[in-house]
């Protein structure tokens, strides 16, 4: 493993994740500005996921072919573009613009991952990409923080400090972070036949028999996971009447758990366990938390609830990515990634209308109860698909292999 280029990464990470998420929590603000209905505010959100749908996957298969640093360079560029348009608006189709740029370049952090899976071996893959997601939870909880401070001078103000982040990011990767394929890489992923059509290229992997059950588990934990996330703040007030300050210490308690666990857990995890028996019960924890998050009688049990789903969470994000890269030839992984971002985007287009529909329609109980339901169902596919799965065991000793390469002579 390659630590100087690991923490590389790791860093240009950060400083991403820091930019997007000063002016994340102040759109529907911003956008209030311009007299934006609370529908218009929802597409506008919308409208990065649904970008990045379309983005991410080409960025990825790109990246494996004419390598991670320029395709970095060109994603960020377009991050800055879209802070910097942003920060300039004087319209509502500017803000519309803004976050469909940034969306349609902002593969960023699969592409980070592929550049993890480079500079690792597969037993040290998933705490290599347990990094990456503390890097992303530890952004996430300066950033909000940071842009709610600056947004006193104004909405512009956070989004002008996240397009100079961006050009922060650009230089340090022109100067600081060296490519991690090697040519002939880059060369066997031109030959290699791939589909060109990004809803082509998601067929034929989820008609693989491993990449395919953990690109749809990937989906369905996303579904219960940004229904949660989207929708916590609406039903922390609902049910217990939490004001936004409460509610975002709240939070700054799931995101700092969140890196405690990808950070340091998930690494020592995957030193003792398997990976596929870490995603199964991972799956079955989370579906035990969500139906605790829908029937907590007190803020007191909610945090007790939301410890599980903060280990739950981060372990399957880490473990997702890192089973997918083993699970492809090394010509393949950045376009594995980009579409594994692609099934996630999907799911913050749905899962705020769904998550909304519940909560007002049935009950604040209604976003978990759905959420536990599905997470029981998709406990039952790991199960099937995924625990003990032949191209696991191949993954296991692929793992032991690089452990202890001795035991291959």
């Amino acid at each position: 493993m390659n630590n100087k280029r690991l923490f590389s990464i790791i860093f240009v990470v950060f400083i991403d994740l820091l930019g997007f998420s000063l002016i994340l929590p102040l759109l529907p603000y911003y956008a209030e500005t311009f007299q934006a209905s609370k529908f218009t505010t929802g597409l506008l959100v919308a409208s990065y996921a649904a970008a990045q749908l379309i983005g991410a996957p080409i960025l990825g298969r790109l990246s494996d072919r004419y390598g991670r640093r320029p395709l970095l360079l060109a994603s960020i560029f377009g991050t800055f573009l879209g802070f910097l348009l942003l920060g300039f608006a004087n319209a509502l189709w500017m803000l519309f613009a803004s976050r469909i740029i940034d969306g349609f370049t902002g593969g960023n952090l699969s592409i980070a991952q592929a550049y993890i899976s480079d500079v690792t071996d597969a037993k040290n893959r998933a705490r290599g990409l347990g990094l990456i997601g503390a890097a992303f939870g530890l952004g996430f909880i300066i950033g909000p923080v940071t842009g709610g401070l600056l947004s006193q001078y104004g909405y512009n103000v956070p989004a002008f400090a996240a397009a100079g982040l961006s050009l922060i990011n650009l230089v340090l990767i022109y100067t600081w972070l060296p490519e991690s394929l090697t040519k002939e890489r880059m060369r066997q992923a031109g030959e290699q036949s791939q589909p060109k059509v990004t809803l082509d290229a998601l067929m034929v992997a989820l008609k693989r028999p491993f990449t395919g059950p953990i690109l749809i588990t990937r989906f369905f934990f996303g579904l219960a996971f940004a229904i949660f996330q989207t929708i916590f703040s609406l039903y922390a007030l609902s049910r217990f009447n939490l004001s936004a300050r409460d509610t975002g210490f709240v939070l700054t308690y799931v995101g700092i758990l969140s890196v405690f666990v990808q950070g340091f857990l998930v690494g020592r995890l995957t030193t003792r366990f398997r990976e596929d028996v870490l995603i199964t019960f991972s799956v079955a924890l989370m579906a035990v938390s969500l139906l605790g998050w829908a029937l907590t009688p007190s803020v007191f049990w909610l945090l007790v609830v939301l410890t599980p789903t903060a280990i739950a969470g981060g372990t399957l994000n880490t473990l997702l990515s890192s089973t997918l890269t083993k699970a492809v030839t090394p010509q393949e992984v950045g376009g594995i990634l980009g579409l594994s971002a692609s099934v996630e985007s999907a799911t913050r287009i749905f899962a705020p209308i769904l998550g909304g529909a519940l909560l007002q329609q049935v009950g604040t109980w209604a976003p978990g109860a759905f959420g536990a339901v599905l997470m029981f169902g998709l406990t039952v596919y790991v199960i099937v698909k995924i625990y003990n799965h032949p191209i696991a065991a191949a993954l296991r000793e692929q793992s032991a292999v690089a452990a202890h390469p001795s035991a291959s002579d």
